[in-house]
């Protein structure tokens, strides 16, 4: 996990980040479709998250994590998103990127509820995100559309100790 970078994105990473997201797993584990261009995902990234963090291994960005914090009365609160390159599973970009936001939501932006949606068959995901601390608050039947079916998800959270 040494040689991983944890830093905020910059608007010349998304090429990368559109490359990261376009991977056949990264489009089965998130709410991504296939095949978004770079012109695209800028436009979409101009209205990103509060706080946006990307994983780089020798130069490459190879895995994002978005923070949105949520409004009003739901102020305390904060919705994740993240996908890691499909080449760089494994070597512990999602490790880094979730203990650098939990880091950032603790100790920096007084976040006391992190809230995630995965769905029900990423086990990988689910292991991550429970050696945070997150905990499953429920199940989202037919949340999307996903590959040609509808799928579940888990809806989980966690609670500034």
């Amino acid at each position: 996990m040494s040689d991983i970078l944890i830093r905020a994105s910059e608007p010349e990473d998304i090429a990368d980040l559109t490359e990261v997201l376009n991977q056949p797993r990264a489009v089965w584990g998130t709410m991504q479709v296939p095949f978004t261009s770079v012109a695209e995902r800028r436009r979409k990234y101009e209205g990103r998250p509060d706080t946006h963090l990307v994983a780089v291994i020798e130069g490459k960005v190879i895995g994002t994590l978005g923070l949105a914090r949520n409004e009003g009365r739901r102020g305390h609160s904060a919705t994740l998103g993240m996908a890691v390159h499909d080449a760089y599973a494994g070597r512990g970009a999602g490790t880094a990127l979730m203990a650098a936001i939990v880091d950032q939501a603790d100790r920096w932006l007084n976040v006391q509820r992190l809230e995630l949606f995965v769905w029900t068959d990423n086990v990988r995901a689910i292991a991550l995100y429970e050696r945070f601390g997150f905990e499953r608050e429920g199940v989202l039947r037919s949340y999307a559309w996903r590959d040609g079916a509808y799928a579940d998800a888990i809806s989980m959270a966690r609670l500034r100790p």
